[in-house]
C-alpha cells in the first residue's frame, strides 16, 4: 500500500506544481493561455484528481490497474492536445491559421461540439511561442510531461505493488 500511495501522491504533487507554474506564468508574467493551453490544464487537473482519489482510496490490485489506466488515458488525451499545439507552433508562418475568437466567446456563442471543433483545429494564437526553457516551449514541456505520466501509468500497472 505504501508504494502505490507514494506513486499516486507523487503524480498529484507534480500536477499541482505544473498547474501552479502555469498560473504563475499567467498571473505574474502576464502570459495569457490560448484555448489549447486551457485544455492542457484540464488534462493536468484530470490526471491530478485521478491520482489524488487513488491515493485516498488506497486501491487493491484491480482498482490500482483501473486508476493507472485512467491516468494513462488522461495523459494520452493531454499529449494529443499538446501535440496539436506543438505541430501548430512548428508550421511555417504562411501556413499558420488565422487567430480565432477567444475560448469564452466560442463556448457562449456556439454549441459545445462546434466550439471544441474550433479549439482543436487551432488558431494563430496557439501557434505563438512567448516563453521557452532550455529551448522548449510551454506546449513542448507539456507534451514531455504527458508522455512521462503515460509511461509512469503503464509501468505502474506492472511494477508498483505493495
Amino acid at each position: 500500500m505504501r508504494t502505490t500511495l507514494l506513486f499516486y501522491l507523487g503524480v498529484f504533487l507534480i500536477c499541482l506544481a505544473l498547474l501552479g507554474f502555469g498560473l504563475y506564468l499567467e498571473h505574474v508574467k502576464g502570459l495569457e493561455p490560448c484555448p489549447l493551453c486551457v485544455f492542457q490544464r484540464i488534462a493536468f487537473i484530470a490526471i491530478g484528481l485521478i491520482a489524488l482519489i487513488a491515493a485516498f482510496h488506497g486501491p487493491g490490485s484491480i482498482m490500482h490497474v483501473l486508476y493507472s489506466m485512467l491516468l494513462a488515458i488522461a495523459a494520452l488525451a493531454g499529449a494529443g492536445i499538446a501535440g496539436r499545439q506543438v505541430w501548430l507552433q512548428h508550421l511555417p508562418a504562411d501556413q499558420v491559421p488565422e487567430c480565432g475568437p477567444g475560448l469564452d466567446y466560442m463556448l457562449e456563442a456556439f454549441p459545445l461540439t462546434d466550439a471544441l471543433k474550433m479549439v482543436f483545429s487551432g488558431s494563430g494564437e496557439c501557434a505563438e511561442v512567448h516563453w521557452r526553457f532550455i529551448g522548449l516551449s510551454i506546449a513542448e514541456w507539456s507534451l514531455v510531461w504527458f508522455i512521462l505520466f503515460f509511461i509512469a501509468a503503464v509501468l505502474a500497472i506492472r511494477y508498483v505493488r505493495d
